[in-house]
């Protein structure tokens, strides 16, 4: 039988990001949705997931979940079965990047937060095509249900968190790196990186999506998913 699939969403997104590949993968695997909304640091929403988390797992993170995922391994290799880092990045936050938050964080905190994400979303988030208004309300309706509070936490989170260029490079277990092609925020030059730290990791780039592929091309996305989750084990 299958190890466990624990799915870790992007900032500002819950289970719905996932729902093409639950829906799918849940009929011969079972899946879990780790939250990872609480806490100020990566390294403590990851150590608090260590916590509940299955004794093994097999360990898949979009975006923010992929910045969680890789703390994950980190901390505890011997846990994680094997790794899907989506739509991700693997350094530490520039200081420019860092400080362009700080207005995203008082505009959160003064009623503005679904703006801040619109803005963001538009130039850099999603391939162009027919699905794209669909998916970006239901971004929206994720944030919404999040909150404010979230937002500041996942972002605070985000400007502190640590390089995870060693981790990847010690990674033994099957990998995938997986990404759109019109992703702006975390670009196919950056995961051609990642794929080039982890040994034997596969690269998968889907041709029509942006940032969030599970969502844009779902078929495609849960496939990979499921060559990835019968890969055998790295002998280490």
């Amino acid at each position: 039988m299958a190890e466990p699939l624990v799915l870790l969403p992007g900032m500002m997104c819950d289970a719905r990001l996932f729902g093409p590949q639950i829906a799918e993968l849940s009929i011969d695997t079972a899946v879990m949705i780790a939250p990872i909304t609480r806490g100020e640091r990566i390294e403590e929403i990851a150590s608090g997931l260590l916590d509940e988390l299955p004794q093994r797992f097999a360990l898949a993170g979009l975006s923010m979940g992929g910045i969680v995922a890789m703390e994950i391994l980190r901390r505890a290799p011997e846990r994680v079965t094997r790794i899907a880092l989506m739509d991700t990045n693997p350094l530490a936050e520039t200081p420019q990047v860092a400080a362009g938050r700080e207005p995203q964080i008082v505009a959160a905190r003064t009623g503005r937060m679904l703006d801040v994400m619109r803005e963001e979303m538009k130039p850099k988030y999603l391939a162009p095509g027919p699905a794209q208004v669909e998916v970006l309300d239901l971004v929206m309706d994720m944030a919404a249900a999040a909150g404010p509070e979230v937002f500041v936490r996942q972002s605070r989170a985000l400007q502190r968190r640590p390089d995870q260029q060693t981790t990847l490079r010690k990674c033994k277990v099957p990998a995938l790196v997986l990404c759109g092609a019109h992703d702006a925020l975390c670009p196919v030059k950056r995961h051609e990186f990642m794929a080039e730290l982890i040994p034997s990791a596969v690269l998968r780039v889907l041709e029509n999506a942006g940032h969030l592929p599970p969502l844009e091309q779902p078929a495609q996305t849960t496939q990979a998913l499921r060559e990835w989750m019968s890969q055998p084990y790295v002998l280490t």
